[in-house]
């Protein structure tokens, strides 16, 4: 696959089939001919360059759409040191008795700081959960072993 230099109208074709998911709708996009586009379509499909490209291009949009465990233990670390704002609507006097909402941005509250900082300390094992063992955890022998005569006398 390295080396190998797609043209445009494969490029295109690549891009519309990942965007229909049907060969021949992305042949036809892609500016192939609609008398061949089905069997177009069904060759590009087939040929190792093209789909590596179409995989490489879809690990690539779900790399965009899914955040990463990092992504995530950044974003959450950002919220605990109030490095993130949030929009709230706030309703104000207007003075003729009325009033109206508008939105701002402020700094993220201390429940919300506080929450991150608990998902952060669960991921990284800072917190143990005090357990209560309650019951008898002494040992008890039972003694209910025939002896070798066959008597189950003592």
């Amino acid at each position: 696959m390295v080396g190998v230099k797609l043209t445009e109208k494969q490029k295109a074709f690549c891009d519309y089939y990942i965007e229909t998911l049907n060969a021949t709708e992305a042949a036809l996009k892609a500016g192939y001919s609609p008398k061949t586009a089905k069997q177009t379509g069904y060759e590009n499909l087939n040929k190792p360059y093209l789909k590596h490209y179409i995989e490489q291009r879809l690990q690539e949009l779900e790399d965009r759409r899914v955040a990463k465990a990092k992504e995530v233990l950044e974003y959450l670390t950002s919220v605990m040191r109030e490095e993130v704002d949030e929009e709230v609507v706030v309703v104000e006097g207007d003075g003729d008795f009325g009033s109206r909402a508008r939105t701002i941005r402020k700094a993220v509250g201390i429940r919300e700081r506080n929450k991150a900082a608990e998902l952060l300390g669960r991921r990284y094992g800072l917190f143990t959960d005090k357990v209560e063992v309650g019951g008898n955890l002494g040992v008890q022998i039972i003694d209910n072993i025939p002896d070798d005569d066959g008597d189950d006398e003592d």
